[in-house]
């Protein structure tokens, strides 16, 4: 019960924290997007602007407060409030509040209550009492200062009691507000230095981490601290809300006074305005990005649990949607356009968004597909989830550019998107072929060994049509900025695009074909064994552990593999799995090696002899030159060799493992 209760009370402090940063947020808007009149002259203009940096300095430093210091800071404030609401409620209730004249009247004219009106002072005094006690409370002065307070702000009502003149009535409340102002100012000087030495340890705290960890480290940890994404949601949801409730009340007063007909139009005007009016500024932009990122959050996890995947790595829609969406704010100028054209660029900004959306999907769901067809798994409950997601993510393009070319004639935009939603049709193509041919080698239960092959031309294909549509998209982006909107932004935009889309994926593309094409030299180099030889082994390939059927190739130091195998070996690294020498051939022994297998058996006795007499004659001119003991790895086992794994990847011989060969070249066993 305990650990409840701490729990919800943690929970009411992080409300409290996000709703208490949200106002400085709404101040900050409010002062970016404030109108200054030209017509003033430049020292209202500077008057003007220098009042703004002050405001948007101490919203600022309220926004990144920490919690303790913003629940004091919000406390002061408070106070502050009570004591000038009791201030004015005295000034006006004495100077513009006839209470003798004061009564209530029925229908008819008969008066219901005397004309002395004493209900009225009194419920104005009890509202005067709990103002003072709130703000002695807040202000936590001493029990004698505090009933001094409450008299004193109790006091001008005395005057109405005691039917003073109006002039001594107004005196005395301004008399009563001058002391509490004075006392409210003793007290904020006396919480001044409790403000500085706040201020101070900020900072230190601040250049301690950016000196250690860096400005980057330095913002993520602001950023998650005041919990920024909550603050923009709750600003943005809070904003549209007010000018949704404005937006009915104006909508309700026009219908009384004219009979103003509800339909279709008007709401969808009420709901064109208020999209408008949700990305006007910089903040709101940020505000509508950040509920983006809730929407995309939770519609990633509802596909990663429907297609049953674990990885942390496709958990990120949540964070790409929205980056996405505001790089395509600022490229476009969103919240500086004219209402009408900035719907039109939101709604086209939103369908570059979602074809975004399903190609990251489309991320998520592929490496489940191949997982399942890969290692075979027979469950059909496993395999319609990500079929169904496939399915979709082939319709949805198609649907959404039949719809857009039936509203929109060609344009640039159009065909970006049209080039998106086709490039994604492809990839889900390719992605559905590879599965078929994993779950037709599955079925058969024999080992293809044109399956590596086959996988490899459908995914080159779609790397290639992948890496076209980059380059079309690249020259699309080129004419938009030169002939249409050109900005710095877009500019940058179409680096990153060249570099990462283009560059990268060609080069990438390329050492794939020349490793590959090197690998299959090695195999085709390497002498192969069949028929009444290949029984006489007796031994399985030391990386599959599966029988020798057809052919087997052997290594130049006598160890056998298939070739499908040694071949996905060989794109990883250029050294035999048992032993770590380079693979290569020598012309010397050639016909020697064709007789031993991976244990050291040999088919007849004579060519044994030669063969380790060979292999002693090395290794005695070994040991003369370099002083080195020979290894026999001919009577090794293929169980009895491991090694670590870090060790294969510092072997002088050994090449870097090229990630894309990972994803393309799989395992047909």
């Amino acid at each position: 019960m305990a650990s409840a209760n701490g729990r919800l009370g943690q929970h009411v402090l992080a409300v409290l924290d996000v709703v208490l940063r949200v106002p400085s947020v709404f101040i900050i808007d409010a002062l970016f997007n404030s109108y200054s009149d030209p017509g003033t002259g430049w020292t209202g203009a500077t008057g003007r602007a220098l009042i703004r940096a002050l405001g948007i300095l101490v919203s600022s430093v309220v926004l990144v407060l920490s919690q303790k210091s913003l629940f004091k800071f919000y406390t002061l404030f408070v106070a502050v409030l009570l004591g000038t609401a009791s201030v004015l409620i005295n000034y006006y209730g004495t100077s513009h509040i006839d209470f003798y004249s004061a009564y209530n009247r029925a229908a008819l004219g008969f008066g219901l209550l005397p004309r002395s009106g004493a209900t009225l002072w009194l419920g104005l005094a009890l509202l005067q009492l709990l103002l003072g006690l709130g703000y002695v409370a807040l202000l936590n002065v001493q029990s004698l200062c505090a009933a001094l307070v409450v008299l004193d702000i109790m006091a001008p009502l005395c005057g109405l009691m005691l039917e003073l003149p109006a002039h001594m009535r107004q005196a005395l409340a301004l008399a009563s507000g001058a002391v509490l102002a004075a006392h409210a100012a003793v007290n904020l000087l006396w919480k001044l230095k409790w403000f500085y030495y706040s201020c101070r340890y900020v900072y230190l705290l601040l250049r301690h981490m950016y000196r250690i960890y860096g400005l980057q480290l330095l913002l993520e940890d602001t950023w998650k601290r005041i919990r920024f994404p909550d603050i923009l949601r709750v600003f943005w949801l809070t904003r549209m809300t007010a000018q949704a409730i404005i937006l009915v009340y104006v909508v309700r007063v026009v219908r009384s006074e004219s009979g103003l007909q509800l339909g279709w139009d008007l709401f969808w005007d009420l709901t064109s305005n208020l999209i408008i009016s949700g990305c006007d500024s910089t903040l709101t932009v940020l505000g509508m990005s950040a509920v983006i990122s809730s929407l995309a959050h939770y519609l990633g996890l509802s596909i990663l649990a429907f297609i049953g995947s674990t990885e942390e790595e496709d958990k990120r829609l949540g964070f790409v949607a929205p980056v996405l969406f505001f790089i395509l704010a600022l490229q476009t100028g969103l919240s500086g356009l004219d209402p009408e054209e900035r719907l039109i660029r939101l709604s086209r900004n939103m369908c570059l968004l979602l074809t975004a959306i399903l190609h990251f999907i489309h991320g998520m769901t592929d490496p489940v597909l191949m997982s399942l067809s890969a290692s075979h798994v027979s469950s059909v409950r496993r395999h319609v989830p990500v079929l169904l997601v496939s399915l979709a993510l082939f319709a949805l393009p198609i649907l959404l550019s039949y719809i857009l070319w039936h509203h929109y004639v060609l344009n640039t935009w159009l065909f970006a998107v049209t080039a998106f939603c086709v490039e994604l049709c492809l990839k889900v193509l390719v992605s559905l072929t590879v599965y078929a041919l994993f779950m037709i080698d599955g079925f058969y239960n024999v080992l293809w060994e044109k399956l590596d092959d086959y996988v490899y031309y459908v995914r080159s294909t779609g790397n290639v049509i992948e890496f076209v549509f980059g380059v079309i998209m690249f020259g699309n982006g080129a004419y938009t900025m030169m002939f249409e909107s050109g900005s710095k932004i877009r500019a940058c935009m179409m680096c990153l695009h060249a570099y990462f889309n283009i560059y990268l994926q060609a080069r990438n593309g390329w050492k794939t074909f020349i490793n590959r094409r090197t690998a299959v030299k090695k195999i085709n180099s390497l002498p192969e064994v069949k028929g009444a030889q290949l029984r006489e082994i007796e031994d399985v390939c030391a990386i599959c552990y599966q029988e020798f059927a057809t052919s087997a190739r052997i290594t130049p130091c006598h160890h056998y593999f298939h070739a499908l195998c040694l071949r996905k070996w060989l794109y990883i690294q250029d050294t035999c799995p048992m032993c770590h020498q380079r693979v290569y051939i020598e012309d010397d022994g050639n016909e020697h090696t064709t007789f031993s297998n991976n244990n050291g058996y040999a088919a007849q006795g004579q060519e044994r002899a030669e063969f380790e007499e060979e292999e002693e004659g090395g290794a005695n001119a070994d040991m003369a030159a370099g002083g080195a003991e020979p290894e026999n790895d001919l009577l090794e086992d293929n169980d009895s060799i491991e090694y670590d794994e870090e060790e294969w990847g510092t072997h002088p011989g050994a090449t870097l493992v090229e990630e894309e060969y990972i994803n393309d070249d799989t395992d047909s066993n």
